[in-house]
């Protein structure tokens, strides 16, 4: 067994805690990983994993290479998908990572126009909550994300390729809106992870208010306990704008909302040609795709952009919000129809409670 695919078993085995799951996701023996996780252990000279029960886990030092292991099997997929792409780049394979609302919302439009114009590449997508996809971007295991924000703490060549307009609204059922009060409606949460959940608590946290709580786990489940009245929710315009049209949904005044929260779309400084046919489609194709033709570059000398203003230098620091002016009164109904996108949309505005979104 080649040193990859001994990474492989040790990652698999991390991730499952079982010998025989992680046989069965890499359809190999259980003596062939246990015989990797052996021969890694005797390599690296210290115990990584220990019996607990039926199951394993893994030690301190175990849980340290398992990072390292990941980051490495990352590299080397990206290394091998850099090396063939450049090649062709038109048979080259991108891996895109999406916080769940853009996933299901934004990327599936981008997606159908790329393949139209580039049906030999092998796009992939994964969805899932904000930590879930930078944490893939941390160990080079996807190539793009389309994410709010990136947060503090990630590689320095990380780099914002383009943006996108995003408002975050608080939505109730139409027969809820004449009774919403932001203190005692039920505010139905994503699952934990979820940037959005994360920004929903620091908005009611500036609203000095402890209204009671739903978890529901997933975006999804969310708009539909909206829809169904079992609350009011924090949520992407995008994932919303269908019901806000019919009605079935009401965007309600809460201070310091809506939030602009742009999509970012973020890679490695060093990216393959077909990422780059990817996030070139993101910018130029524009024909007939609202997803695709409201993504643009960078603002210069904003965070991570890989457009930086002349004689200015980087800085990871967050642009400092300003209050708004123009808070209205909580519980009043707003008008459904989505506000036009603008410019305006990608900046940093109001009182705004946190960056992170999913």
């Amino acid at each position: 067994m080649t040193t990859t695919a001994r990474l492989r078993a040790f990652v698999a085995l991390a991730e499952t805690g079982s010998v025989k799951v992680a046989a069965q996701r890499l359809v190999v023996t259980e003596s062939a990983v246990s015989a990797a996780v052996s021969a890694l252990t005797r390599e690296v000279g210290v115990p990584l994993v220990e019996r607990v029960g039926r199951g394993v886990c893994l030690t301190a030092s175990g849980q340290t290479y398992a990072g390292y292991a990941r980051t490495i099997l990352g590299l080397h997929d990206e290394a091998l998908t850099a090396a063939r792409g450049d090649v062709d780049p038109e048979r080259g394979r991108v891996r895109v990572a999406a916080v769940t609302t853009a996933g299901e919302h934004v990327m599936p439009a981008v997606i159908a126009g790329f393949l139209a114009r580039h049906p030999k590449v092998d796009l992939r997508l994964e969805v899932g909550t904000s930590e879930r996809v930078w944490g893939l971007l941390s160990a080079h295991q996807t190539d793009l994300v389309i994410a709010g924000r990136p947060p503090h703490g990630l590689a320095a060549d990380v780099v914002t390729r383009a943006v996108r307009p995003n408002e975050l609204v608080v939505v109730v059922a139409s027969g809820l809106a004449e009774d919403f009060d932001p203190g005692s409606t039920t505010w139905l949460l994503r699952e934990a992870g979820s940037g959005t959940r994360v920004t929903c608590e620091i908005l009611l946290a500036g609203l000095e208010v402890d209204p009671p709580r739903l978890t529901l786990g997933s975006n999804g489940a969310v708009v539909a306990g909206a829809v169904a009245g079992l609350g009011a929710t924090l949520v992407s315009r995008d994932a919303v704008a269908p019901h806000l049209a019919t009605g079935d949904l009401v965007e309600v005044a809460v201070p310091d909302t809506p939030l602009h929260r742009p999509w970012h779309a973020v890679t490695h400084a060093r990216t393959s040609a077909s990422t780059r046919l990817l996030l070139g489609h993101l910018l130029h194709d524009t024909a007939g795709a609202t997803a695709t033709a409201d993504w643009r570059l960078p603002r210069p000398g904003s965070p991570r952009s890989d457009a930086p203003r002349p004689d200015t230098p980087r800085s990871d620091a967050p642009r400092p919000d300003t209050p708004r002016s123009d808070a209205p009164r909580p519980g009043a109904a707003r008008p459904s129809s989505p506000r036009p996108a603008s410019p305006a949309l990608s900046t940093q505005r109001g009182a705004s409670p946190g960056t992170p979104q999913a």
